[in-house]
């Protein structure tokens, strides 16, 4: 069976087996199924929002290449799929880690990663909630090297395949006890302390391989439950439109300094 055929079969086996384990063993108990904000993160983030600036992608991708001919060097062609599948994963793990950490230090970039902060529900779907610009962004500086390097389309498939399932996995309100795992391979036992309400600094910006956070000083898993989640700074909107046009807004002015405070300063 080709991956073209058999990456939506995991994807959508994965999302349901992923709601029967909420189902079974949540870690929120409390949380609802059709919580606040579902029918759009899973209607216009998921299905349409993806499908669109997946062809958006493909065509800027197309394009560039088409311009600097990259692709015909064949640099990694020669390589085992599961080597260039492992070789793409790690680079871009360890790239997406670094650019997270930017988005929460920059206010700049933090507007178009916001979004995804803003659900109060952390569960299978709510990690589709990004700003277009956002995965933009990350797509095409993930999807780009596997072309321009010359890696057959599996490998685009395969490692497109391992986003969404480990996407779904990582904001799962499933009750998981990974142990020593939880050092080397990302799971909602840290994941979850990300989106918690209570952190301000951010911590946990990995996505597949949590070494990244653990070398890096930004690791945090206590043994407590987050008090919730979500963003607090900000009345962040409903809707899909919304939501999005809620990055370019103006931003407040700083209020002026008295004259003793002035001084003061």
């Amino acid at each position: 069976m080709s991956w073209s055929i058999l990456s939506p079969i995991l994807i959508v086996g994965s999302a349901l087996l992923f709601i029967a384990l909420e189902r079974r063993w949540p870690y929120d108990r409390a949380q609802k199924f059709f919580r606040e904000g579902f029918w759009s993160d899973l209607l216009l983030y998921s299905l349409a929002q993806s499908y669109l600036l997946g062809l958006a992608i493909a065509w800027l991708i197309e394009t560039i290449d088409s311009s600097t001919g990259l692709s015909r060097l064949r640099l990694v062609s020669d390589w085992p799929v599961w080597v260039q599948v492992l070789f793409f994963l790690v680079t871009h793990d360890l790239y997406i880690y670094l650019f997270h950490r930017a988005q929460h230090a920059s206010p700049f970039l933090w507007r178009i990663h916001e979004a995804h902060h803003s659900t109060t529900s952390v569960d299978w779907l709510s990690g589709s909630r990004s700003h277009a610009l956002e995965i933009m962004i990350n797509q095409t500086i993930e999807f780009a090297p596997i072309v321009l390097l010359g890696a057959p389309p599996e490998v685009a498939i395969i490692k497109g395949t391992m986003d969404a399932v480990w996407g779904m996995y990582i904001h799962s309100n499933i009750d998981v006890r990974s142990g020593f795992l939880q050092r080397f391979i990302n799971g909602p036992e840290m994941h979850r302390w990300h989106h918690a309400l209570e952190i301000r600094d951010g911590v946990n910006f990995a996505t597949k391989l949590a070494i990244w956070d653990w070398i890096f000083g930004t690791a945090h898993l206590p043994a407590t439950k987050p008090a919730a989640y979500g963003i607090d700074d900000v009345v962040f909107p409903s809707g899909y439109l919304r939501q999005h046009l809620f990055a370019f807004r103006r931003r407040r002015a700083r209020p002026a300094l008295s004259q003793d405070a002035a001084r003061a300063a």
